[in-house]
């Protein structure tokens, strides 16, 4: 195309508005002309160079105007041949919109003669219906025939004929689908539950898994290999998939956890361990089955073994949590049902057993009993037993105490100690429990062993407790007891027995003190026991000592050896107790009967007038103390544990003829006897009669000024325990602190 049609065709540019920049640039540029300008021309001698300024920017000005002009020019060259560019675009588009209005007239048209050709196409396909159903009608007719005969075939356990026959009948109604447009006929209703019914029977043939396995091991075969074929077909479209698998192996746990747990009846009280032992011998006899019988019936991905040994364990596990959730268990059960669980089930008796195959593990699944749950029958059985023990412990208690007020002594052994079962029943119950306890767990043995170290103790204080009472109402005459001191050297032995038996409570590996509190008790029963046999000596010896000291004392050995005669029959039966408490027994009944004499020494009965009489009196402590020792010498005391030495000290202070050593000789007796006190001494000087008040007071001041106790001195308790009543003031000698005072007045 030539310019001059280009010409024509370009329309007129109507003239554009001024820039909006155009003001603010000329504004700038004559800013910078000016700058320039006065810059240059600042200087006189630069402006005879004007004139060639000028030409030089007439010439520049020039050739931007000529440059700009050749840019503008361009870019109106490009715009016009854009625009006509864009007026071509408009006819071929018109062009195009024009074909396509023709094109949509044309498929109209075509629709609508395919309208009139659709009762045709109709025909067609009845046509083509009706030839393939006229084929296939002979094997339609016997359709219902062949549904009978499955159904007969399905009753008869036949499976592997009823499933062939089922597969033809699904084949022919897939024939029919595509022919009939996927329409289904009538004739083909059942064939679906035909199939549910063959499936039944094969999840039912699965159930009994154990009892076909011995009995029709071919009909448990055709009822897997039907499970399997049918889980391996691919469906037809539309149908869902039948995972005939997963049924049969939903059907053999079902039928196994039904034939070993299916009774909603859990065992009674009491017959939870024959449960548990017909569950020991019947769960390996199933797995033996299993692998023998039942596993060669089925595919190997069965893995039939620990399929069964899996459903045993969560069977019994579900049946020991609905037990545990019912009402609590009796403590027979409690530890038939822990030694089970944890022992038995897992040990070479049942799930253990090296004749079972690595299948058959179950030691890795979750546990029979939660921690809970054992910690639950823990404490059940624990405090079941502790109701039994306590009462078992309170009943040979009583019968021990009942033969207390029999007319005949305790029983004595061979030796011809004093002897009665009782600590040997009592320790045998608490250590079988604890030895049962050991079957199940350490922690129940460990729960057992501190019970049955609380009811010991409880035991111990009611054994004491009984024989309090057993004191009062003998001495109070309710009950008089023939045997009262021998019953209560028979207790003695017990403690005894108790005493050296009761290590076997001990644990191996426990503290060296669990026994500590048992131990105490013991030692507080036997402080008790050695309590009442004193008082009751006491009372024995109580009126001879009413007469001692006085004159009769002084001149006949009569008194004290009604004393030992009685304390020699009172005492005639101490060696029927065992070692080494007959000894400590001798000792108290020996400090006893040299305090009541201190006691009966200290009243002030007796003042003896002149020296003869300090003599004499010197002489009946020195044969009396000697009559004490020979007397418990003769009922075995050993000589070094004897207090009656006592007297021979106290002697001195008699037999001393002259008053200013007398100093001296209560200084030594303090060394001997530390507890020995001021009032002691004053009441023991005032035997003498001989002494004036200041000797008096400078002899109890040497206590004050007396060494300490010599290590060899006696730590037996024995002054301390002895009544020093203080004399009347009329004729009071003063002592302690009063004395000081008197002194520091004087």
């Amino acid at each position: 195309m030539d310019s001059a049609a280009k010409d024509e065709m370009q329309p007129a540019l109507p003239p554009g508005p001024e820039w909006p920049e155009q003001e603010r640039a000329e504004q700038l540029a004559r800013g910078a002309a000016l700058k320039w300008a006065s810059g240059i021309f600042y200087r006189p001698e630069q402006l005879a160079r004007l004139g060639q300024y000028r030409s030089r920017e007439v010439q520049r000005t020039c050739s931007l105007e000529s440059r700009l002009k050749s840019v503008v020019q361009s870019y109106l060259e490009g715009v016009q041949t854009g625009v006509w560019q864009l007026a071509q675009a408009i006819e071929v588009v018109q062009g195009t919109r024009e074909a396509l209005s023709q094109a949509r007239g044309l498929l109209q048209d075509m629709s609508q003669a395919l309208q009139t050709l659709e009762p045709l196409r109709e025909r067609v396909a009845q046509h083509k219906q009706l030839q393939a159903l006229s084929h296939l009608l002979p094997r339609l007719r016997a359709v219902p025939a062949a549904v009978a005969h499955t159904q007969t075939l399905i009753d008869g356990q036949q499976f592997l004929e009823a499933y062939v026959s089922l597969r033809e009948l699904e084949q022919l109604r897939e024939d029919t689908w595509a022919p009939l447009g996927g329409l289904e006929l009538p004739v083909f209703q059942g064939l679906d539950l035909l199939f549910e019914a063959l499936g039944q029977a094969v999840e039912a043939a699965a159930g009994a898994a154990g009892k076909l396995a011995r009995e029709d091991p071919a009909l448990l075969v055709a009822a897997v290999r039907v499970a399997e074929v049918e889980t391996g077909r691919t469906t037809p479209l539309g149908q869902v998939p039948r995972d005939w698998r997963q049924r049969c192996l939903r059907a053999l746990q079902e039928g196994l956890e039904r034939a070993h747990f299916g009774s909603p009846l859990l065992p009674a009280p009491g017959a939870l361990p024959g449960w548990l032992e017909a569950l020991r011998v019947a769960l390996p006899v199933e797995l033996a089955t299993a692998e023998a019988l039942v596993a060669p019936c089925c595919p190997p991905q069965y893995n039939v073994v620990q399929l069964w040994a899996h459903t045993l364990h969560s069977g019994l596990r579900r049946s020991l949590q609905n037990l545990l959730a019912g009402p609590e268990l009796e403590a027979a059960d409690a530890f038939a049902l822990l030694h089970w669980a944890l022992h038995v089930y897992l040990g070479q008796e049942m799930m253990g057993s090296l004749e079972l195959g690595p299948e058959a593990d179950v030691s890795q699944l979750e546990p029979l009993l939660t921690l809970e749950n054992i910690e639950q029958l823990e404490a059940t059985f624990v405090a079941n037993i502790q109701a039994s023990v306590s009462q078992w412990l309170q009943n040979a208690l009583d019968g021990e105490v009942a033969e207390w007020g029999r007319e005949q002594g305790p029983n004595t052994d061979p030796s011809g100690s004093y002897y009665s079962p009782m600590p040997a029943i009592v320790l045998q119950i608490l250590e079988e429990n604890i030895r049962v306890a050991s079957l199940v767990s350490e922690s129940l043995q460990q729960r057992v062993h501190g019970m049955a170290l609380s009811e010991l103790g409880i035991f111990l204080r009611s054994f004491s407790d009984a024989l309090i009472r057993f004191s009062q109402d003998h001495f109070r005459g309710k009950s008089m007891a023939p045997h009262y001191v021998p019953y209560l050297l028979a207790a003695l032995n017990h403690k005894s027995a108790l005493s050296s038996s009761v290590s076997v409570l001990q644990l191996d590996g426990a503290p060296s003190g669990a026994l500590a509190p048992v131990e105490a008790a013991l030692d507080e029963l036997q402080r008790r026991i050695y309590r009442l046999v004193l008082e009751a000596l006491q009372a024995e010896l109580q009126p001879l000592f009413a007469d001692l000291p006085s004159r009769q004392w002084l001149s006949s050995p009569e008194l004290l050896e009604s004393v030992c005669e009685r304390t020699g029959r009172f005492c005639r039966d101490f060696w029927r107790v065992r070692n080494p408490t007959v000894q400590l027994l001798l000792a108290e009944a020996e400090r006893a009967v040299v305090l009541q004499y201190l006691s009966a020494l200290m009243q002030g009965r007796l003042v003896c007038h002149g020296a003869d009489e300090r003599t004499q009196a010197a002489e009946r402590l020195r044969h009396d103390a000697a009559q004490l020792q020979q007397l418990f010498l003769s009922l075995g005391l050993e000589e070094n544990a004897h207090c009656a030495p006592v007297l021979l000290a106290l002697r001195e202070l008699l037999n001393l003829r002259d008053p200013a050593l007398l100093g001296l000789e209560v200084a030594g007796l303090r060394q001997q006897f530390p507890d020995v006190s001021e009032d002691h001494i004053s009441a023991l000087l005032g035997l003498r009669g001989d002494l004036s008040r200041e000797q008096h007071l400078a002899a109890i001041s040497s206590l004050q000024a007396a060494l300490p106790p010599s290590p060899r001195a006696s730590r037996r308790v024995l002054f301390s325990l002895v009544p020093a009543p203080a004399p009347a003031p009329a004729s009071c000698l003063p002592s302690g602190s009063c004395a000081r005072a008197l002194m520091l007045a004087e």
